[in-house]
């Protein structure tokens, strides 16, 4: 192609949106999702909804930005770019999670006759245009580090419950964060998980990714709850100390893949493969001292 020809050819790349807290040693947080949306072909966009000081040893510090310039990222990001999904990660105060569900509520899809929140559940029709300003929304309620310290304050499951989760499309909960939402004890089976499922499927998401890497066995089962159906996807559970970032990523894999034009199903199980991959990745990998990231892309040895 001669040089004078690029003018007159336009790409476009699909985006997708975080809204979360910044991970200052990048394992977690904006930095693994913006990793992981790179790594599988999609152009990532970030909102700032949170500050924290922590490194593989945990978390020292957090700064909670003041609502209204969050809502100004959302806004300068969605009046500029066509976000066809939104990965909405730690949010940490009552406040913030009312700005932001009041920014995301004039992007929802109008709801279903059947059922809230379908868009992406089936895949679209061939060709059938995109509407501007429509995004898949995808809830991680991230309430805790890896570490165990604290990531949310008061009011913040109250707020969440009455004001966020009626606009999501999918919930990606880990044990501790579903029985937190539920005002529950951690569910110990996953008959459990099932029925934690069902229960938050009520509360307003179009499905709900019950995420089972915390419970015994020596499978790493999630289950996929929908209306229909509940759908289990397992694999072997992988010994690694390098687990940081492990369900960021996972949520920002199943992000990706429907920004790629998946299922929801079928993003699931590309997304649990990706984490695999980069679990796998990141096992024999030494940063920092204490529990590393994961790795989500192909490291490339210098000779």
């Amino acid at each position: 192609m001669a040089g004078g020809d690029a003018a007159g050819v336009t790409a476009r790349l699909p985006i997708a949106l975080t809204i979360a807290g910044s991970d200052s040693g990048a394992g977690a947080g904006i930095q693994a999702d913006i990793k992981t949306f790179a790594a599988l072909g999609v152009y990532g966009a970030s909102v700032v909804a949170a500050l924290t000081a922590q490194s593989t040893r945990g978390v020292r510090a957090i700064h909670y930005p003041p609502p209204d310039i969050v809502g100004s990222q959302i806004d300068a990001v969605l009046e500029d770019f066509d976000v066809a999904a939104i990965k909405i990660g730690m949010l940490g105060t009552a406040t913030t999670v009312e700005g932001v569900a009041e920014r995301l509520s004039s992007l929802s899809s109008p709801p279903s006759p059947t059922r809230r929140g379908s868009k992406n559940l089936l895949p679209p029709a061939e060709g059938a245009p995109k509407a501007r300003n429509t995004a898949f929304i995808l809830y991680d309620p991230v309430m805790a580090a890896s570490s165990g310290d604290p990531l949310s304050g008061v009011g913040f499951v109250e707020t969440v419950l009455a004001n966020l989760l009626p606009l999501v499309d999918c919930l990606t909960p880990n044990l501790a964060e579903a029985a937190a939402l539920l005002g529950e004890p951690v569910a110990r089976s996953e008959a459990g998980m099932t029925r934690q499922g069902e229960a938050l499927l009520k509360l307003g998401p179009g499905a709900v990714v019950m995420k089972g890497g915390h419970l015994a066995g020596q499978e790493a089962a999630d289950l996929l709850v929908t209306k229909d159906a509940v759908v289990r996807f397992a694999a072997p559970r992988l010994r690694s100390r390098n687990l940081h970032g492990t369900g960021c990523t996972l949520s920002s894999a199943i992000v990706a893949n429907i920004v790629l034009g998946a299922a929801l199903p079928d993003a699931m199980v590309s997304a649990k493969a990706f984490v695999r991959q980069a679990i796998e990745r990141g096992e024999v990998i030494v940063l920092g001292s204490g529990a590393g990231p994961l790795i989500q892309t192909e490291l490339r040895s210098k000779l």
